[in-house]
């Protein structure tokens, strides 16, 4: 072979290598895998976790279905490892798509983890790859029917959530009384969809996209053990008292998240999604407002 057509190949290779597009996961559970198997054929992906066991059992099961992948250790409510995430994922390529599944739940964690993992670190998660997002890329964050839930916040409460700096979030007044831990479930959720809309007009200035989805009651391992647990009474009773009588899979948020991610979505940021089989419509105006005085 000539050896200036090789060195062309040579420089052609390398270009591509350094331009890989990658996908970042946060949150390698069975939602972001849907997620992911939609968006991320022939780019790079990431997987971030707070186990890195988790992470790593995820990417066997992504490489073995012909994803690339790589692996790294990731506590959501800590800013040092989401900056390090970052660094990372730049460092395989141009970063095109986020998602974050990540979190911890009312029955998991105490207040403080709740409001440290979910309503914090997925604000700096935010900010900090909305510096980095190629144009053209998008984002989606999970978020959670349960931040509907919430009755409405008083406008400066919303403004709060949405424009504080991400370090003063856990030092404002109405979020720091509080003492229950689905409250602070539900004000984090509550957070990630107006920190989604206050993004969305820098992510813009990128020329990419971030938008929520907030799901219900979704089959995932954890859901089936509360649905086989001792409070799967209550659970079966919330599904039967849903317009759409079941509960939903990760493929069915998957597809959503795909079309957000699309190029057919590229006229959705700043919005927040619900899919949860009517579960919010029945609890406001349905068969499940029953459970308003539990919540």
């Amino acid at each position: 072979m000539d050896f200036r057509m090789q060195d062309r190949m040579d420089k052609m290779n390398n270009t591509a290598s350094v331009m890989k597009q990658v996908v970042v996961l946060v949150g390698a559970g069975s939602i972001g895998q849907a997620i992911v198997r939609r968006v991320a054929a022939g780019k790079h992906v990431v997987l971030a976790d707070y186990s890195l066991e988790h992470a790593q059992q995820a990417a066997t099961t992504l490489e073995n279905a012909g994803f690339e992948c790589s692996t790294i250790q990731c506590d959501l409510g800590s800013k040092d490892d989401i900056l390090r995430l970052v660094d990372f994922a730049t460092g395989k390529g141009e970063v095109t798509n986020v998602i974050n599944a990540a979190g911890v739940s009312p029955s998991q964690a105490p207040v403080e983890e709740i409001l440290r993992v979910d309503l914090y670190g997925t604000s700096v998660l935010l900010e900090e790859f909305g510096k980095v997002i190629a144009p053209g890329g998008s984002g989606v964050i999970i978020s959670s029917q349960s931040g509907h839930r919430l009755h409405a916040l008083p406008q400066e409460q919303n403004e709060a959530l949405a424009m504080s700096p991400c370090d003063e979030l856990l030092s404002l007044p109405f979020i720091s009384a509080i003492t229950d831990t689905l409250k602070a479930y539900q004000y984090s959720k509550r957070c990630n969809v107006l920190r989604v809309m206050g993004e969305a007009t820098r992510w813009g200035r990128r020329g990419a996209t971030i938008n929520s989805i907030s799901p219900g009651i979704i089959i995932t391992p954890l859901a089936n053990d509360e649905l086989h647990g001792p409070r799967k009474d209550g659970y079966l009773r919330m599904i039967e008292g849903m317009p759409a009588r079941r509960a939903g899979t990760p493929d069915e948020v998957g597809d959503l998240a795909e079309f957000l991610m699309s190029s057919r979505g590229r006229f959705i940021s700043g919005a927040d999604l619900l899919i949860d089989g009517g579960c919010t419509a029945s609890y406001w105006y349905g068969d499940l407002q029953y459970l308003k005085a539990t919540h």
